[in-house]
């Protein structure tokens, strides 16, 4: 016995090992189950006859945050990496064939701006300057911190901090005071979708994410955004964690106020001083925990969209696409109603491509190529008619008719393979409810910072939550956040 405080941590995504080290450094022995074969979760990775596709996230955007948590890691990430910043962060198509880079570049933004909309980049200029503004205020007062009562977050004194966080105003309403043109609406707003939100409904405080890339810029990884999961992975292992694989849970057992242990598929249990659950948060207390009236009242709340995902490998490169390209059709409202209102997809889908190739040549063998292409989608509901197969068939012809129009008109000859992922395969793969692949749990003002499911158990004291559906949300930045959050709770020793 090494007299060490134990941890057991359910699941090896991005937050669990994240955690993992936080606990290990500070003393702990911790022990992570994973039940795929492979760690990463939804940032995973998927290497087929040469090509490698990363399955989650593809840009690492708000470098400040990655820096600021490997950092308290010990992990040299931008030092020891090759790590580049991209000179477009994406190229935007509209139907009418008018191109948008984004770009730091502000040159470059005048010109492109000024062409379509007269006057509109010094509007931009104000729209990145405030939205940036809102994430430094937001990333401090709202995102960055735990909450441990309602008085923190709900006072007299926040009420000017979520006023001047535009939480009171749709982002696209808030888009149109700047600009007139439809299309430069689009171009500043779609980016809800990286929360799975859409711009009609989610608060203008997600202006800042357009405004944080325009800030700090996009930068992409050789080996893919699967890299990060590998840095963290290594310094988890030379820090004493054990990872165990092919290891689903069954459920956590409890006794009192306190989570005892946890059992497993295969009729193995283990017992730890703290448990930690990176699973998607909703499934935990569905089918690992004895508290149903949470469940029920999880079930209630908000889900985020889902996605449609093609990964193709090519037997021909396309240097018409850029590192990542977005499609926007002008259906843009009706396409974002047929994904969350009707959780379904549009007949003329707005979508996105990554072509990690152009920046990193080991993405796909010489002359051949590697794209994903990625289209928002309802999630799961049971309510509803959904036929997954007929919808990744619909979007499918959708997509290529689109890329016809850009000039790949033979494209369809030369896709070697094809691997799909629909909100079903997210769903079964990593227990994501109802395949809401950006975090399940939406990002709207009452399911955000206290209002957000929070990462301590309010009765057993020693499990906690991490991951993009706890405190304060999703994407890579946040879940880092999240794993540094919840340690910080664990490491207050009360509850020990």
């Amino acid at each position: 016995m090494t007299g060490k405080k134990s941890a057991v941590i359910i699941g090896a995504g991005i937050g669990g090992i994240a955690t993992a080290i936080y606990l290990a450094k500070n003393g702990f022995s911790v022990t992570v189950f994973e039940k795929n074969a492979s760690p990463g979760g939804r940032c995973g990775q998927l290497i087929h006859d040469g090509h490698r596709f990363d399955l989650g996230a593809t840009m690492l955007v708000m470098p400040a945050t990655y820096r600021e948590i490997f950092g308290s890691l010990g992990i040299p990430l931008f030092e020891k990496n090759e790590i580049k910043p991209l000179e477009n962060l994406y190229k935007i198509y509209f139907d009418n064939n008018d191109v948008l880079a984004f770009s730091t570049d502000k040159e470059k933004m005048k010109t492109q701006l000024e062409k379509i909309e007269p006057g509109s980049f010094k509007k931009s200029e104000k729209y990145v300057t405030d939205g940036y503004e809102i994430f430094q205020i937001g990333t401090k007062k709202l995102i960055g911190r735990n909450f441990d009562n309602v008085f923190q977050f709900a006072n007299f004194r926040n009420i000017g901090m979520l006023i001047k966080l535009k939480t009171y105003i749709s982002n696209w309403r808030y888009a149109k005071k700047f600009f007139h043109d439809s299309h430069l609406r689009m171009a500043y707003t779609f980016q809800n979708i990286y929360v799975g939100q859409s711009p009609f409904d989610s608060p203008a405080l997600f202006s800042m994410v357009p405004a944080a890339e325009l800030t700090e810029g996009s930068f992409f990884p050789k080996g893919g955004m699967y890299t990060i999961v590998e840095n963290l992975l290594s310094e988890a292992l030379s820090s004493g964690v054990r990872f165990l694989y092919n290891m689903p849970a069954s459920k956590i057992r409890t006794t009192g106020k306190k989570a005892e242990s946890i059992i497993f598929e295969d009729g193995s249990e283990i017992i730890a001083d703290i448990i930690v659950a990176n699973a998607d948060l909703p499934y935990v207390y569905r089918k690992l925990l004895p508290d149903r009236g949470k469940s029920r009242r999880l079930d209630r709340k908000k889900y985020s969209c889902s996605a449609i995902c093609f990964h193709w490998g090519l037997d021909k490169v396309y240097p018409q696409l850029g590192h990542h390209s977005v499609f926007l059709s002008d259906g843009f409202r009706e396409g974002l109603d047929s994904i969350f209102k009707d959780k379904s997809i549009s007949d003329h889908p707005s979508f996105y491509v990554h072509a990690p190739g152009r920046t990193d040549p080991t993405a796909a063998p010489i002359n051949h190529d590697t794209l994903s292409i990625i289209a928002g989608a309802g999630h799961i509901d049971k309510k509803k008619d959904q036929d997954w197969n007929d919808l990744k068939r619909k979007t499918r012809i959708a997509v290529i008719q689109r890329l016809k129009q850009l000039g790949l008109e033979d494209i369809e000859e030369h896709i070697k393979f094809e691997i799909c992922y629909t909100p079903e395969n997210w769903e079964s793969a990593c227990n994501i409810s109802r395949g809401s692949v950006f975090g399940s749990l939406a990002h709207n003002l009452l399911q955000m910072g206290y209002f957000r499911p929070h990462n301590q158990h309010s009765r057993y004291k020693n499990l906690f939550f991490v991951g993009g559906s706890t405190h304060p949300g999703n994407g890579i930045p946040n879940i880092l956040l999240s794993a540094k959050l919840t340690a910080e709770r664990i490491l207050s020793n009360q509850y020990l």
